[in-house]
């Protein structure tokens, strides 16, 4: 009776052990990702987007400064004081400020310089947001391919193991000939190189998932969804629509135009002299209180500015071309993003409405005419290889339409998931 007790709570003890250590490993373990999770965590850790929303940041602060006139100077002065007797009580002493006034209309222009900038680091901003998301969106496709890959992989190796094993066994007996055994073998062991091939793969689109997310702890992470197999056409059409409204490249290349225009009209400023006005008040030993008016203005006899002048010309030359090119790039890229969308878009209708409901029914009779003797190891090899190759090239074409898809709605600026937090709030309660 004592050894049964001793052998209970002995029991009971490693029962707790396994369960603490269960509750710790689920404790640690990260939680499944979705698309929406993936892109709203990268929105919020990516390291290039979180440099972008500091360039902003600068560019505030620069937008400030411009809009800063420059301080004035304290100027203290002493004047006619006798070289034999040091004495401030006989000499003109001045205490005054003096302060640069720029030409009417330079300052205006500087303020719109500045403020001309922040529209077109957020537009990079943007444009850097929906590219990571359009990368994230590519990514997570890939992983959820590998997956389904490695599945279908898995299924041919334990057909082609068992196929083996059969073939084996009939050539032990004598029913077959020992030919059909090794092409059963070499079935076999290709088919755990597929597997190991594609193992390879999922483990490297989960560390550029992690790596474009910003969090390399989560290359372990579970995923969860499946690659959409039906895009709406119409999807497609609004967002073309979208590509010259909203696009943050064009923005940025427009609000870019802008500036060097501005730019111009500030450097045919330049050569106007600033006014340095002064202001001075103070005691002489002859006439007592004085008070002093300071006005200078810098001469432009040689520095007209004239470098300044053709570069910023120059310059708005450059933005305007660059305005036109991106324009041009855009439509290029729409363009070949569109064919290759619709390309694989038919290629998954056919797979999905032709070739693999035909591949199915292939391996099915295959299997039932094997069963019955009707076909042999060869065949059903054969029948078998063609299925799991339908299978993983329809896979492949589900992640090229999903990949154009994506790449579509980042060229239409498409807004990426707002506000980013992590975890979200179902996994927080979980």
């Amino acid at each position: 009776m004592k050894t049964k007790t001793i052998f209970n709570n002995h029991s009971l003890l490693a029962a707790a052990a396994l369960l603490a250590g269960a509750m710790c490993a689920r404790a640690e373990s990260p939680p499944t990702l979705t698309l929406n999770d993936a892109v709203r965590l990268a929105l919020a850790h990516n390291p290039a987007l979180l440099a972008a929303r500091h360039r902003v940041e600068a560019e505030k602060g620069r937008a400030t400064q411009a809009q800063l006139w420059s301080n004035p100077e304290l100027e203290l002065s002493a004047e006619d004081m006798p070289t034999r007797r040091m004495g401030f009580s006989d000499s003109k002493n001045l205490v005054g400020i003096s302060q640069t006034v720029p030409f009417p209309g330079k300052k205006f222009l500087d303020r719109q310089i500045g403020r001309m900038g922040v529209p077109a680091t957020e537009s990079d901003l943007r444009a850097g947001a929906a590219e990571l998301a359009r990368a994230v969106k590519t990514a997570f496709y890939r992983v959820l391919a590998a997956e389904r890959r490695r599945d279908i992989t898995a299924q041919l190796v334990q057909l082609a193991e068992w196929l083996a094993d059969t073939a084996r066994r009939r050539v032990e007996a004598g029913a077959t000939a020992a030919q059909e055994q090794l092409r059963a073998e070499i079935e076999a062991e290709r088919a755990k190189t597929e597997f190991a091939a594609v193992g390879a793969e999922a483990v490297e689109a989960r560390q550029t998932l992690a790596a474009l997310i910003g969090k390399p702890e989560l290359r372990d992470a579970p995923v969860a969804g499946a690659l959409p197999e039906i895009v709406m056409p119409e999807s497609v059409a609004r967002t073309r629509e979208q590509l010259w409204r909203t696009h943050p490249r064009l923005a940025s290349a427009t609000a870019a135009r802008d500036r060097a225009e501005l730019q111009l009209r500030r450097a045919k400023l330049e050569p106007w002299p600033d006014m340095k006005v002064g202001f001075a008040g103070g005691h002489e030993a002859d006439a007592g209180g004085v008070v002093e008016f300071r006005v200078s203005v810098p001469l432009p006899l040689w520095d007209r500015s004239q470098g300044k002048t053709r570069e910023a010309r120059a310059n708005a030359a450059i933005a305007e071309a660059d305005l036109t090119a991106t324009e041009h790039e855009l439509l290029k890229e729409w363009n070949a993003t569109e064919a290759r969308f619709r390309a694989a878009a038919d290629q998954v209708t056919a797979y999905r409405d032709r070739i693999l409901p035909k591949a199915e029914e292939a391996l099915r009779l295959v299997r039932s005419g094997f069963e019955r003797g009707k076909f042999g190891f060869i065949d059903l090899l054969d029948t078998q290889r063609t299925t799991a190759e339908v299978r993983l090239a329809y896979q492949q074409k589900l992640v090229e339409m999903n990949s154009a898809q994506a790449e579509l709605e980042a060229l239409a600026g498409a807004t990426p998931i707002t506000n980013p937090t992590w975890p979200p709030a179902k996994t927080q309660q979980q």
